[in-house]
């Protein structure tokens, strides 16, 4: 048990374990100082002995942070996302606490503070490199850090699920406004959107080989949930996408040569030149795996199409047409 005393005008902790050698620590409040001799007794009781928590009085979240970013980052499929969140991490206040005055409230205040300026999911992501900065802290670095704050903090509530979809002529006015842009594929590029409820990535990324003429089907080698899958095309996809292959010659290799920055911007004018508002292009993906659900193809049919691993997810997607549904059920 932790002896707590106040001496010369601070509050001392000192905790005393059979095997190990005594430690003390002074402090301004008596709360600093009961924590402290918790946080101790719960290394000693988790490792069997007082780690030497030198380290943690030194190193800040920001040089962790650092250290997580050039060593753990460069490994993950969507690096440079993640390496762009961490330098916003490391610009904030939090980054120049210490591992060892880190506290719950801490993160709590930063996460308050975030909400007030970004997006619920965004303030969800930065937290979760937060978690994980720890946990590799601990479990792979020997940080002797007696638990994970982050964790104990309650992550914001996200409530972003859209349900918006193509309504009257909206399809028809887009590809009009492709014909009328200067990007010769765009048009192609959102009909196999439309058709297959691929992703931005995954589409962008494709390339002739990855198309089977013969099969008519998409091989994604890799995707955003880590794993591969065949996409079928329809034949309206299909002969789209050889149309532009007979333009862009035998020389090309990647099918839409756009990177992501520049697709949002070309979207954005493409809203303006169609006249249409609140339409996002993922919106798209949404629009194709509910028109899959409308063709009659069932809950793991659709899946393996769209990727999507947990079946609950594509709830969120099947807003179906009540037209379409009339018709079938007739």
């Amino acid at each position: 048990m932790a002896t707590i005393r106040k001496l010369r005008g601070r509050w001392q902790a000192q905790v005393r374990r059979r095997g190990m050698k005594p430690r003390a620590k002074s402090f301004d409040s008596k709360a600093d100082a009961e924590k402290w001799a918790r946080d101790l007794e719960t290394q000693v009781d988790r490792f069997g002995m007082a780690p030497d928590t030198k380290i943690l009085e030194t190193t800040t979240l920001g040089e962790l942070l650092e250290r997580y970013q050039n060593e753990v980052t460069p490994l993950k499929r969507g690096a440079v996302q993640e390496g762009q969140r961490i330098d916003v991490l490391r610009r904030h206040d939090l980054a120049h606490r210490t591992l060892i005055g880190l506290s719950q409230q801490d993160v709590a205040k930063f996460r308050d503070e975030r909400l007030q300026s970004v997006a619920p999911s965004t303030a969800v992501r930065e937290m979760a490199i937060l978690s994980h900065t720890l946990e590799v802290a601990i479990r792979d670095w020997g940080m002797p850090l007696a638990r994970n704050v982050v964790k104990l903090v309650r992550r914001p509530v996200i409530r972003n699920e859209r349900s918006r979809r193509l309504m009257g002529d909206e399809e028809q006015r887009l590809l009009d406004g492709c014909d009328a842009g200067k990007i010769p594929f765009l048009r192609t590029l959102l009909i196999v959107a439309i058709e297959t409820g691929m992703r931005r990535g995954e589409i962008l990324g494709l390339e002739w080989t990855d198309i089977s003429h013969n099969r008519r089907v998409v091989t994604l080698t890799m995707t955003k949930n880590g794993s591969g899958r065949e996409v079928p095309l329809s034949q309206r996809a299909f002969d789209a996408l050889t149309s532009w292959k007979a333009r862009a010659g035998v020389d090309a290799s990647t099918v839409f040569p756009m990177s992501p920055g520049a697709l949002e911007q070309t979207w954005r004018r493409l809203l303006v030149r169609s006249g249409i508002k609140n339409l996002r292009f993922h919106d798209l993906r949404h629009e194709g795996v509910s028109r899959l659900f409308e063709r009659g193809l069932n809950m793991i049919e659709v899946s393996s199409i769209s990727g999507h691993k947990e079946l609950r997810m594509l709830k969120r997607y099947t807003h179906l047409s009540a037209d379409d549904l009339v018709t079938r059920l007739a």
